[in-house]
């Protein structure tokens, strides 16, 4: 992209749900997320202990990494330093993406393309982002564009960094044991209600854990796609949940799980406890040896895939080129 048109850097702000980095902080999380309603004591006991049996959650460390190398990646694109300007804007933690916009445009930035970090993307289940979007730039009187990225769960790059991710994983096993590896797809599981009037979200979710199984080469019976992390709430969740299937599998003679996560992008709670913790030990429960992939972090061919996002926008947008 040329370096040489006289505009403001274009921002680029990578939204997430937030975390908290001490169990002491749960409580007022929580609340926010519930909108201002407090959660039952017992799930704040819970969460609690969960966030200290990790350390508490690296989330808004690595999204801030993943900014910092996504700036530099677009803007050795661009050959030039100041093109593009990459923040984080958080819905339920600091730094609230109201602020962070508020910052991209005090320093004179007119043009922002927002990543929600999740690349299925539902105007409904992910609505609360772009509200926040809308009512930050509703309350700012500075002349500024805000476009928020649609899905990207077919993106080549990012389908190639999963399966690269998936590659790594399975070489990791001895040859003897690679070919009787069980593979989990696993997504966030969500209350049906809410689904059920999104469906398309669903096949989104399946669609990215098909591409990825069809470029690593896995046969049909090699993999399977399950649900995780379940709220605590009584009312009905997406199924299967992937506890629900260990036992399935060490009664057909599976000896080892690799869970593949086809929506998280960052080391936080859902996978640090959900899967590295409870996860593992409901497998060890049933007989079976459970690893997942790596996290994409800050892994070089992920943050490519969030350039081709931003790229992708612009060229939709009509905006000039950085």
């Amino acid at each position: 992209m040329s370096g040489g048109a006289l505009h403001s850097p274009i921002g680029v702000m990578l939204m997430s749900f937030g975390s908290v980095t001490t169990p002491e902080e749960v409580p007022d999380y929580l609340s926010r997320v519930r909108g201002g309603r407090p959660m039952p004591e017992a799930v704040v006991v819970e969460m609690q202990r969960r966030y200290s049996a990790i350390g508490g959650s690296p989330l808004v460390r690595i999204t801030r990494e993943q900014a910092s190398a996504l700036e530099t990646l677009l803007n050795d694109d661009a050959g030039k330093a100041s093109a593009y300007r990459v923040t984080v804007g958080m819905r339920y933690a600091p730094p609230y993406v109201g602020d962070t916009l508020s910052e991209l445009a005090a320093a004179g930035i007119n043009q922002v393309v927002g990543i929600i970090m999740a690349p299925q993307h539902s105007p409904i289940i992910l609505g609360g982002y772009h509200q926040a979007m809308a009512d930050a730039r509703g309350a700012l009187a500075e002349d500024l564009d805000v476009r928020i990225a649609g899905a990207w769960h077919t993106l080549p790059s990012f389908l190639g960094a999963l399966a690269s991710r998936v590659e790594v994983a399975l070489d990791g096993y001895p040859s003897a044991e690679r070919d009787g590896v069980q593979l989990l797809m696993t997504a966030h599981s969500l209350p049906k209600q809410v689904v059920d009037r999104e469906p398309e979200y669903l096949d989104m979710l399946r669609g990215t854990a098909e591409a990825v199984a069809q470029r690593v080469g896995l046969a049909d019976d090699r993999w399977r796609f399950a649900y995780q992390s379940a709220g605590h709430s009584p009312e009905e969740w997406l199924k299967p949940d992937i506890a629900e299937l260990f036992p399935l599998l060490a009664e057909s003679g599976c000896k080892d799980v690799l869970v593949v996560p086809v929506q998280f992008l960052a080391d936080h709670l859902e996978l640090l406890y959900d899967i590295d913790i409870a996860a593992r030990e409901q497998a060890e429960e049933a007989g079976l040896k459970l690893r997942r992939i790596e996290a994409f972090n800050v892994m070089p061919e992920f943050i490519r895939a969030l350039a081709d996002v931003v790229h992708r926008e612009l060229d939709l947008a009509g905006w000039p080129s950085a």
